[in-house]
């Protein structure tokens, strides 16, 4: 049997380059769920002690890719692109890590629908993104 979506997604998220720079951990992955925490850390701030809303957007993008992943049928391999993604910010982490929420609302032949949702550590919402991923 080959590896799933899930392995794959597991193995991407551990090697990737940019994902190690910011420091996401993954802390869940099921079949069409990601849940990925982003560290606070000073150089992923905008100024003084808020969050950069690139970083944010990067990790709802990542989260996305990862929950489209998981679950997903993997025989062609770890191909795949994000096609869409809308992020809003609804309010500002300050020094503290934001965990986003990625669940697979559709999944079609070949685009898979994304709806994240990032929370401060104290619970607070952050943003909120919709992806369009494309697999294969």
């Amino acid at each position: 049997m080959g590896d799933t979506g899930t392995e794959l997604i597991r193995a991407w998220l551990a090697a990737s380059p940019f994902v190690l720079q910011l420091g996401i951990s993954v802390d869940k992955l099921d079949d069409g769920l990601a849940v990925l925490t982003l560290p606070f850390r000073p150089d992923h701030t905008t100024i003084a002690d808020v969050v950069h809303g690139g970083a944010l957007a990067s990790l709802i993008d990542t989260a996305a890719t990862a929950a489209a992943w998981a679950g997903a049928d993997a025989s062609g391999g770890l191909r795949g692109t994000t096609v869409a993604l809308s992020v809003n910010f609804v309010g500002a982490a300050r020094s503290q890590d934001v965990t986003a929420t990625a669940r697979v609302v559709r999944r079609g032949s070949t685009l898979v629908f994304v709806d994240v949702e990032a929370l401060g550590a104290d619970g607070s919402v952050v943003a909120r993104g919709l992806a369009t991923y494309k697999l294969g």
